[in-house]
């Protein structure tokens, strides 16, 4: 009787527990690795829902696809998380529709100024590029000081220097500029103010269990001149670890900063063993929150659990599984 009535309880204990449980798009728990999987941002804010036109909304959509689908392309065929996370961020960075590469904002100057970094959650090894005003794919930048220096981050007339050494490709300045960009200058100006804008970023998961996480940016409309913002700061706007996850955010970036919002993420499951939705969800939509700091942010973790929360109205995201099609969104899912 005694191990019939144990039965029985372990048996209802099973039906409770899985009566509790909700599962949101991507943001299961698992326990049992994925094969590989890659998220992408092209950053947040406060679009309004009502008024955003139907055909914008296809628009970024299908923008955010491309760059999934490419990185995922690399992953499905046994590819690095490193490639994965290049190649989608450079696709978004030559893409005029978000403020990164092309399309970046400019600062109170006049000009555009670009920050990126990258992250190896193997080997913990990270590189970063900021204020530079000629390096056509910032991310390429922030990688090749990864992989070819013994430096973490290079910025303004070093780091152009650095990636002319290396190869890589430089544009004059004007190839940055797009008219909605100067036109979110001249207004920010009338309101002498600084607009907060979006940034992209991706974090991956290859097969071999590594995880990347790169963030690149043209920062605030209206900044001054020099400013960094969390983009290419390790463990602000970008971290990976193996053990925990990868991590790529968007929004005000001294808020980010002040709070290591990437790394307290990562530590959080390492040193607290809290779930990835978990930390997530609490950073952006409490700490961050109550400290007047928009913005959110990709997660992705060693098993496949994906989370990209917050605060704002909106936050462009999207992300990918093996054997899966690309789920891309703009505003709050219902």
């Amino acid at each position: 009787m005694k191990i019939l009535a144990f039965v029985l309880l372990t048996i209802s204990a099973m039906i409770v527990t899985s009566c509790n449980q909700t599962e949101k798009p991507g943001n299961k728990e698992n326990t049992a690795t994925v094969t590989w999987a890659i998220v992408v941002h092209g950053g947040a804010g406060y679009m309004n829902p009502e008024n955003f036109p139907a055909d914008k909304e296809k628009e970024y959509k299908l923008h955010l696809e491309k760059a999934l689908l490419a990185g995922g392309k690399i992953l499905e065929n046994g590819g690095s998380s490193l490639d994965a996370v290049e190649t989608a961020i450079r696709i978004l960075e030559d893409d005029s529709m978000f403020n990164a590469g092309r399309g970046a904002v400019f600062n109170a100057d006049g000009v555009n100024e670009l920050d990126a970094s990258i992250m190896d959650g193997n080997t913990l090894k990270a590189g970063a590029v900021a204020n530079v005003t000629t390096i056509k794919n910032p991310i390429s930048a922030a990688r090749k000081v990864m992989e070819e220096s013994p430096h973490v981050m290079l910025i303004k007339d070093g780091a152009e220097r650095f990636a002319r050494e290396k190869g890589l490709e430089l544009v004059d300045p004007s190839y940055f500029f797009t008219q909605n960009s100067w036109n979110a200058l001249q207004k920010a100006r009338e309101n002498e103010q600084s607009k907060k804008t979006g940034t992209v970023g991706c974090v991956a998961l290859d097969k071999q269990g590594n995880i990347a996480a790169g963030t690149s940016t043209g920062g605030m409309t209206n900044k001054k001149f020099g400013r960094v913002g969390d983009a290419p700061i390790i463990g602000a706007g970008t971290y990976a670890n193996n053990a925990a996850c990868g991590i790529s955010a968007t929004g005000h970036g001294e808020y980010f900063i002040r709070n290591v919002v990437a790394y307290d993420i990562a530590a959080r499951m390492m040193y607290l063993n809290q779930t990835l939705e978990d930390a997530a969800d609490d950073i952006i939509n409490n700490k961050l929150k109550k400290m007047g700091g928009n913005g959110g942010v990709i997660a992705l973790d060693k098993n496949g659990n994906i989370a990209m929360p917050f605060n704002t109205s909106g936050m462009f995201r999207g992300f990918l599984k093996a054997g899966e099609k690309p789920n891309v969104y703009i505003f709050k899912e219902k």
